[in-house]
C-alpha cells in the first residue's frame, strides 16, 4: 500500500494560533473551499460516522473552534484531515512528486541521505509522527508534523558547512539518485522558508 505526503509553506506559530481561534470568517472559508472534499470524505468514512465519528465540518468546527473533540482515540483521523484543510487554505502547498507515491520506509531512506550531508536538524520521518497542535488529539492517520523557522535555519547552516567541506576537499556523499532528488527536493522547501521570514513547513502523511 503507498503513502502520500503533502507538505506546505506557512507561517507555523500563526497556522497554530488559527486552531481554537474561535475564526468563523476562517471556517466558512474552509467550509466553502473544500465543500466538495467534505461530502466525498463524509461518504467514504460513512461507517465511521455512523460508529459516532465526527462528520468533516463536524471535526473542522472542532479544530477552529478548540472542541468539543470526541473522546475516542479512532475518531482523531478527522481531525487530522481538518487541520490539514486549514493548512491548504492559508498556506502554500509545495512540490511533493519525490514523496507522492511512496511505500514503506522511503522518508527514512530519505532522512538517511539527509544525513549524508550532514543534515541532522529536520527529518522527513518526523511528517509521519508528529502531534496535531493543542488541544487536537493525536491521529496516527494523517501523520503530521513540522519544521519549525529555526530548524530549518539550522539544517541550512548544517549542509552550507558539508558543501564548504566537500569543496576543499573535493569528495562528495554518494547517493542514489532517486535519494539526492528527493533531498534536493527538501532542501528546496528549506529555501522557500528561508526567504520568508517566520515561515516553516509543515507536512502529512497518509
Amino acid at each position: 500500500m503507498s503513502s502520500s505526503l503533502s507538505v506546505y509553506l506557512l507561517d507555523v506559530a500563526a497556522t497554530r494560533a488559527w486552531v481554537g481561534s474561535r475564526d468563523d470568517e476562517l471556517l466558512e472559508a474552509i467550509r466553502s473551499e473544500f465543500r466538495d472534499d467534505t461530502t466525498r470524505d463524509d461518504e467514504y468514512h460513512s461507517y465511521a460516522i455512523e460508529q459516532g465519528a465526527p462528520t468533516a465540518d463536524e471535526a473542522l468546527r472542532a479544530v477552529v473552534h478548540g472542541g468539543p473533540f470526541s473522546e475516542d482515540r479512532s475518531h482523531a483521523f478527522q481531525y487530522g484531515y481538518a487541520y490539514q484543510r486549514l493548512c491548504s487554505l492559508t498556506g502554500r502547498f509545495l512540490p511533493n512528486d519525490c514523496f507522492t507515491p511512496h511505500r514503506g520506509g522511503w522518508l527514512s531512506v530519505v532522512d538517511q541521505g539527509l544525513n549524508a550531508l550532514g543534515i541532522t536538524a529536520v527529518s522527513v520521518d518526523d511528517f509521519g509522527y508528529g502531534a496535531l497542535p493543542a488541544p487536537l488529539p493525536y491521529a496516527d492517520t494523517p501523520g503530521c508534523g513540522e519544521w519549525s523557522p529555526e530548524h530549518i535555519a539550522e539544517a541550512l547552516r548544517q549542509f552550507e558547512t558539508t558543501k564548504r567541506a566537500v569543496d576543499e576537499s573535493g569528495q562528495a556523499a554518494a547517493l542514489e539518485p532517486e535519494v539526492e532528488e528527493a533531498v534536493r527536493q527538501c532542501i528546496d522547501w528549506m529555501r522557500y522558508a528561508e526567504a520568508r521570514p517566520g515561515y516553516g513547513v509543515i507536512g502529512f502523511r497518509s
